[in-house]
């Protein structure tokens, strides 16, 4: 399998420099991407970046993985039209740790001589003196080079309408600096020859073999993948409710599986290839069934179930389709117990959730009054209005059809605490029961 070809096919390659080919075709080549812990976890962007280390294992490659513990203190500036801010030593510690976990549920650690690493560049970077770093290192870059680059063009010059730019500090323009001098290392101390990265990375990476021409006369090589933009040409990776990150803890397996559901025709049919590791003729098939039933969403749901099941488990995504059941008028009262109380949160996160007393649900004298007086008019303004719905068959309790205005209040809370109900067909209401 070529990796170039590979990447071309999955609409994943955007540049490389001349000689990558053939660096790749000579024999078993050790390539790296870093990624810097500006928080506790990776999110969907950079998991398109980091399949490209996948891929680069996957055809006979040694993948390396930086976390970047010295560049993280720093910020990079690339992309970015404002100083960000820094963080202190424990947080970034913290978020290195989470990082390095998810990177192993992608790599192979254990796969003989191309067994992927994980590397961290405060470890040489801790002991460097800044006088040191200067004459050792920043001798070799003149300024005109390193102003030349997109990153520091683009934060230094007014936009089209004259107005002033945001400005770049010393420690943000050191940044390609001290990531080209990370791949001067790896390639002193790991056999690196090949940096890759996302597209914005190109002005970095080839800094970094700039670098190693200039101090050891070596030759490195560069290659970027496309940056992964939703259909209106705005970054990737973001729903309403900000990034859809890789740790259930920030975005839930339940979310996660979502946001790929929603996807559109046009987004999941480009990113099936760019996220999953289905081979092309699997992935033409399921573009073509889809297009015959394009109401099923059968790209989206393929595309959908290999993601969450790579990222969390097979059991959360097993989990998150059942819940997803439960708003499409599927699933019984089993289906509903049977949520963990975290999915059952998910699942109802966008409905009204209406707290009540558990002793005033308790004394209910009936369905009705809990409807209606109880739950303070939130689902029904009078119990009249209660009444008639309930007679017309219209309400629902935990996926159960009220049969009667008048039934008593005995209904079986789900996870001690909550019912679901459900007024017509698409109005919902979680109720807590505290």
């Amino acid at each position: 399998m070529n990796l170039i070809e590979e990447l071309r096919w999955r609409g994943m390659l955007h540049d490389f420099m001349p000689g990558t080919e053939e660096q790749l075709a000579s024999g078993m080549t050790t390539g790296y991407i870093g990624f810097d812990p500006t928080a506790s976890s990776l999110h969907i962007g950079n998991l398109a970046t980091i399949m490209l280390l996948v891929h680069l294992q996957r055809t006979g490659h040694k993948p390396v993985a930086l976390v970047g513990g010295a560049t993280g203190m720093i910020g990079d500036p690339s992309g970015k039209s404002a100083e960000r801010n820094l963080l202190d030593e424990n947080t970034l510690q913290a978020n290195q740790a989470g990082i390095r976990r998810q990177l192993e549920k992608f790599l192979d650690f254990n796969s003989g001589a191309n067994s992927a690493e994980i590397v961290n560049n405060y470890d040489w970077f801790k002991e460097f003196s800044f006088l040191g770093f200067l004459r050792e290192v920043g001798k070799h870059l003149t300024v005109n080079y390193m102003m030349a680059k997109d990153s520091v063009k683009k934060r230094i010059s007014a936009d089209e309408e004259g107005e002033r730019a945001e400005g770049l500090s010393f420690t943000e323009f050191s940044y390609q600096l001290i990531q080209g001098y990370d791949f001067y290392h790896l390639y002193k101390h790991k056999n690196v020859r090949l940096q890759m990265g996302a597209s914005d990375q190109w002005g970095n990476i080839t800094t970094g073999t700039e670098l190693i021409r200039r101090i050891d006369g070596g030759k490195a090589f560069a290659l970027v993948g496309k940056l992964v933009t939703k259909s209106d040409g705005t970054k990737f990776g973001k729903s309403e409710g900000g990034n859809v990150w890789l740790d259930p803890n920030l975005t839930s397996p339940y979310k996660f599986y979502q946001f790929w559901l929603n996807l559109s025709d046009e987004e999941a049919e480009k990113l099936i290839k760019v996220y999953t590791l289905l081979p092309q003729e699997e992935i033409e098939r399921i573009i073509e069934e889809h297009k015959q039933a394009p109401h099923l969403r059968v790209l989206q749901k393929a595309l959908a179930k290999d993601v969450t099941i790579r990222v969390h488990s097979e059991e959360e995504y097993m989990a998150a389709v059942e819940a997803s059941e439960i708003l499409f008028g599927k699933g019984d009262l089993e289906t509903l117990k049977g949520l963990r109380e975290d999915i059952l949160l998910s699942v109802f996160e966008g409905v009204p959730q209406i707290e009540v007393a558990r002793n005033e649900y308790e004394t209910a004298a009936t369905v009705s009054d809990l409807l209606s007086e109880i739950t303070g008019g939130q689902i029904f303004e009078s119990k009249g209005e209660a009444k008639r719905m309930i007679k017309n068959g219209g309400v629902s309790i935990n996926r159960q059809k009220l049969q009667s205005p008048e039934e008593q209040v005995n209904y079986e809370l789900l996870q001690q605490k909550y019912l679901v109900v459900q007024k017509g067909k698409k109005n919902y209401y979680l109720l807590s029961v505290n």
